[in-house]
This record gives structure tokens, C-alpha cells and sequence, in this order.
């Protein structure tokens, strides 16, 4: 019994690579070599842009002149159109790299004469293929080859024998084509015949446009089938498969500094982690763009790189606006170590955004990015879609290291544990300002309601925003609980005026006690010198009666002697 053969074993699907970012990806290595391709969709939805990227990359990269035959477009306009990417086709051609021609179809002479014959169209390619060793070729667009004929039959025929002839010449084939009614062609037939099937979509939502593109059918391939949003701008198409992201990444337990002190000590005095999340969410006015400001700052102060995308302010409002708490953000922007991105949401859809992040994250290679707010998302989609919007946006950045602080409007000051975008639970460490109103007064307090992987502080301090910066202060306890503001500074003034007198009492109170000693010890000291006379008076009395009973005696013996002697 013969055993089944390995992958390895077994013949695979050569590919050419298309040369167009993120779509070699997305089709596991680009189009199948050798083979047609077809590329539909709605007018203006990039179809001939997207083939015109494929043969240029193909002459400039890989060493591959291809073949651009237009039905359409006359190659003068052809070149006027992607010299705003900054390709230059007058020059491809000259050095015999790219081929551009032009077939004018003209449906008089079919009706005419009846009959319709691609065998012209066959000799023409052939040769411009023969002659310039073409290894890719461009029809654009196939509806026009066939735009004077209305026999399906016939047009079915020559379709077939079109796509076996390309194949035959082994050239690599981009064949566009534009979307029917109820089929993904006009004629209901290339889809069938084409061995890779690419759908361009341009879809407006509320007002917003988006480009999207997803792969039909690859046969012999594995690919991505989700829908990928893809850009056009002055480098061209970009297609970034971030739907395709998993859960893989490594993590780093670096930590870095978010530039305010006190925060830092709430973290275990080392702040956030590198390559994590912040979520920093609040009510209107309680310094959230002033945080990311002071992030920036430290960021770049440390020689890191800093891109800070902004929803609401402009670059120079926010340069304006952080100058008056001691920042000079300007110097980083003109050092290239900071650069914004500032645009309304509305300027283009979630997926447009997204892909703006990341290719712009791709160019300026950031250590941090900073997207102020993120509520205003919620202008171009709903809950659901802006929150997978980020959580695609999260994972792609923590795959490439960066650190991301986003900062979230909280519209009333009830604090849940969920924010309007939904996101806090996939963040790493969450920073919530309140504000805090008390006797008339309003000041802001800050809280950390999370911090994945690390010790943090689970008191409440008071956020102060001054001349000189901003700095958290220790939350007062006073007789009425939680002081902040000009309340904490009469309790603590009132608190240092209770210690000076305290301590005029207890100096005045050791001085009393000072004069008692002293006054004790005089006492004592003449009580001393009474003992001492007494003492001595009677120590006088003592010795005197012993002298006299010493003189007694003598005299006693004196007179013994004296009466013996008189025998």
C-alpha cells in the first residue's frame, strides 16, 4: 500500500509577487504565475491603478516587463495619472521595461460586418509579448474588448480561447473587469474562467467611503478570505491584512515612565510597562490631553520616537495649549522625534483610520503612539465596530512593540467599569480623572482601576494643573472625609497653626517645669546644708562628752596612782 506524500513532496502553485504592501501576504505569496487574473469591481474603486501597480513593480523589482493594453484609456493619460504616485512611465518605456498600448474598439465596424474575431487582438499582444519578453500582461478593461457584441455565445467562445491563449504565451495576467448586476462581471462568465478572482469595493456609509478588497477564489492557494481595507495615496495602494492578527505576540516587562512623578509612584515608582496599552478616560476639562502631552514629553526627553494622533486639536493648538503647563513640544517636532497626525473622524471610515495608524506606525517606526480621543470615533460607527476598530489596532501594535495611550471622554460622571468604546478590558493599565466638588469648588482626582502584571496604588490623588506642570498630591483626610483644593489647604493650614500652638504650650510648659526644678533643687540644696549643720552640732556634742569622760578617766587613774604611792 503507497503512503500519502508529504506537503513537501508535493508539487506547489508558483506565484508572482504582486510587489503591492500587504497583498502578497494576503494571497500567501502574490498572483498564480503563468496564469489570468481577474480584478472586478465598480467604477473608480482603483481596478486599473491596482494593475498598472502589479506591472510596474514587476518591471522596477523583480525584473519581470510587462504589457499594459488599454480599451479604455489612452496611455497619455495613463502616465499622467500615476505620475502623482511618482512613477514614471515615459521612462519604463524607454527602457523597454513596460509596453503601453492602446485598442480602440469601435462597435460600427462589428455591426457592420457581423462578425467578431480576437485573432487581431491575439497577433498584437503576441508580438509586443515576444518582443519585449513580457512576463506580466494588463487588459483594461475587458467589457470594452467586447463593448460592440451582444451574442452571449460568441462572447463566451472568445473569452475562453482569450484566457487559454494567455495561458499558453505563461504570462502572468491581470484582466480587469467591472461589477455586474447580480454577477461579479458584466458578462457573468470571467469569474469562472480565472483561476484568482479579486473583488474591489468602494463603499460609502454615512456619508463615509471606504475601499475594501477580498479575494473570491485563488485556485491551488490558500489565501485570506475576510474583507481588508486597502488605501490610495501618494505611494500608491497599501492593503494591511489586520484582521488576519493573533494572539502571539511576545511582551517585554521594561518599564518606562509616563513623565509624571506621582503617577509613576501609583505604578510601584517604574511606570507602564513597554509595548503595553493605556486607556486614559474622563469628563470634559480633567487634563486627559495633558497626560498624553506629558507622555509625549517624557518620550521624547528619553530619545524615543512619538506619533501623537489627534481627533479634535490641531498640532499647533496643542503646542499652544501644553506650553502653558511647561512643555515645549515644538522642540521634538523639529528634532523629528515627534510628529502629529491631526484629522477629523469623519475625513474617512474606521477601517480608513485604521489603516492610516498602521501604515504611518510602519514609516515613522515610534516607540509610542498617542490617539486623542478615541471617542470621536463613534461618529463614523458604532460601539461595535469602533471597539473592533482598536482591538485590531491594539493587537498590531503590541505585535510590534509600540505603546499605545488612548484617551476616552466620559460624557457624565457616573464611573462604570465600562467605557463607551468597550475597550477598558483590553487594555493593560486603565487611569481614571474625576472630577471632585466640594464646598463650592471643583478640583480633579486621579485612581488607577487597573494595571495588568505590576502593584499599583488603589488611593485616590488629587491632580493638580499649574504653571509649573502637573503633579499629584496625597488625598487630605479632614473631620468631613476627602479634602482637595483651597479645603485641604485651610485644614492643612489650620492643622499647622494647632502644631505651633501646640508646640508654644509645650515650650511654655517645660519652662514652668524648668523654674519648679529649679526651685526644688535650692530647696533641697538648704535642706542639705540644715542637715549638715545638725550634723556637725551634734557630732560636736558627741566628741566634747567623750573628751570629758577620757579626761574623768585619767584623772580617775592619776588619783590611783597618786594614793599607792603614799605607802
Amino acid at each position: 500500500m503507497s503512503s500519502i506524500p508529504s506537503n513537501s513532496e508535493l508539487p506547489s502553485l508558483h506565484k508572482s509577487c504582486t510587489g503591492i504592501k500587504g497583498l502578497d501576504e494576503i494571497t500567501n505569496g502574490g498572483l498564480p504565475k503563468g496564469r489570468p487574473t481577474l480584478i472586478c469591481g465598480s467604477a473608480g474603486c482603483g481596478k486599473t491603478l491596482f494593475s498598472l501597480e502589479f506591472l510596474i513593480h514587476g518591471a522596477m523589482v523583480y525584473n519581470e516587463p510587462g504589457v499594459f493594453m488599454a480599451f479604455e484609456e489612452k496611455a497619455e493619460e495613463l502616465t499622467v495619472n500615476v505620475a502623482s504616485l511618482g512613477f514614471d512611465l515615459n521612462q519604463l518605456q524607454k527602457d523597454q521595461l513596460i509596453k503601453l498600448d492602446h485598442v480602440h474598439i469601435e462597435r460600427s465596424e462589428i455591426e457592420e460586418t457581423g462578425e467578431y474575431d480576437l485573432e487581431g487582438l491575439f497577433i498584437r499582444l503576441g508580438h509586443t509579448i515576444d518582443t519585449l519578453g513580457a512576463k506580466r500582461v494588463v487588459l483594461d478593461t475587458i467589457e470594452n474588448l467586447f463593448s460592440g457584441l451582444n451574442n452571449q455565445g460568441i462572447i463566451r467562445a472568445e473569452l475562453r480561447r482569450l484566457f487559454d491563449w494567455l495561458k499558453e504565451k505563461k504570462v502572468t495576467t491581470i484582466i480587469t473587469g467591472e461589477k455586474g448586476e447580480g454577477s461579479l462581471t458584466r458578462h457573468g462568465l470571467e469569474e469562472y474562467v480565472s483561476d484568482c478572482v479579486i473583488l474591489l469595493d468602494h463603499r460609502v456609509t454615512n456619508k463615509i467611503s471606504t475601499r475594501l478588497l477580498r479575494i473570491i477564489k485563488y485556485r491551488g492557494s490558500f489565501h485570506g478570505t475576510n474583507e481588508y481595507p486597502f488605501l490610495i495615496d501618494q505611494n500608491g495602494i497599501s492593503v494591511l491584512p489586520v484582521t488576519s492578527l493573533t494572539l502571539s505576540h511576545e511582551v517585554s516587562s521594561e518599564r518606562i515612565s509616563t513623565g509624571i512623578p506621582g503617577l509613576d509612584q501609583m505604578l510601584g515608582g517604574k511606570g507602564i510597562f513597554k509595548g503595553s496599552s493605556v486607556l486614559v478616560s474622563g469628563t470634559a476639562g480633567t487634563g486627559k490631553t495633558s497626560i498624553a502631552g506629558y507622555f509625549a514629553h517624557q518620550t521624547c526627553k528619553s530619545g524615543g520616537r512619538c506619533i501623537y494622533f489627534s481627533f479634535e486639536e490641531s498640532p499647533t493648538q496643542i503646542m499652544r495649549n501644553m506650553l502653558s503647563i511647561g512643555i515645549d513640544l515644538r522642540q521634538y517636532v523639529d528634532q523629528g522625534l515627534l510628529k502629529f497626525n491631526a484629522s477629523r473622524p469623519t475625513l474617512t471610515g474606521l477601517e480608513m483610520h485604521l489603516l492610516s495608524v498602521i501604515k504611518l506606525v510602519n514609516e515613522f517606526k515610534p516607540s509610542v503612539i498617542i490617539l486623542d480621543p478615541i471617542t470621536n470615533l463613534g461618529m463614523v460607527g458604532s460601539v461595535s465596530e469602533v471597539k473592533n476598530m482598536l482591538i485590531r489596532l491594539i493587537d498590531f501594535l503590541q505585535e510590534s512593540g509600540v505603546t499605545v495611550m488612548f484617551t476616552a471622554l466620559a460624557f457624565n460622571a457616573t464611573i462604570s467599569e465600562q467605557t463607551d468604546e468597550s475597550i477598558s478590558s483590553l487594555v493593560d493599565a486603565w487611569f481614571l480623572v474625576r472630577d471632585i466638588e466640594f464646598n463650592g469648588e471643583r478640583n480633579r482626582g486621579i485612581y488607577v482601576m487597573k494595571s495588568r502584571g505590576m502593584k499599583h496604588s488603589n488611593q485616590v490623588r488629587e491632580f493638580v494643573i499649574s504653571d509649573n506642570g502637573l503633579d499629584l498630591v496625597d488625598v487630605f483626610l479632614g473631620p468631613e472625609g476627602v479634602l482637595t483644593g483651597s479645603a485641604r489647604e485651610a485644614q492643612q493650614l489650620m492643622e499647622k497653626t494647632g502644631v505651633a500652638l501646640r508646640d508654644h504650650a509645650v515650650s511654655r510648659k517645660d519652662r514652668e517645669i524648668e523654674r519648679k526644678r529649679m526651685v526644688l533643687e535650692s530647696k533641697i540644696a538648704g535642706l542639705k546644708e540644715d542637715f549638715e549643720s545638725v550634723r556637725e552640732e551634734l557630732n560636736k556634742t558627741y566628741i566634747e562628752e567623750e573628751l570629758k569622760k577620757e579626761v574623768a578617766e585619767k584623772n580617775r587613774q592619776e588619783i590611783a596612782r597618786n594614793r599607792d604611792g603614799k605607802h
